[in-house]
């Protein structure tokens, strides 16, 4: 995982939370009764599999 500051990390998470709310597919497990959108999200960050790029300029 790239190193990200807590404001990227925050974007990052915010934007994939997003996404899977508005029915996009999980790329980890998933404990349907249990996790949020925002903790799949967070989740996807620390594996490494987020499917965002990101962009320094």
């Amino acid at each position: 995982m790239e190193e990200y500051n807590k404001f990227e990390r925050a974007r990052l998470v915010g934007a994939r939370a997003l996404q899977l709310a508005l029915g996009a597919p999980a790329l980890v497990k998933v404990n349907k009764k249990e996790d949020r959108y925002i903790d799949i999200a967070k989740r996807e960050l620390e594996k490494g599999v987020l499917p965002i790029t990101v962009r320094k300029s």
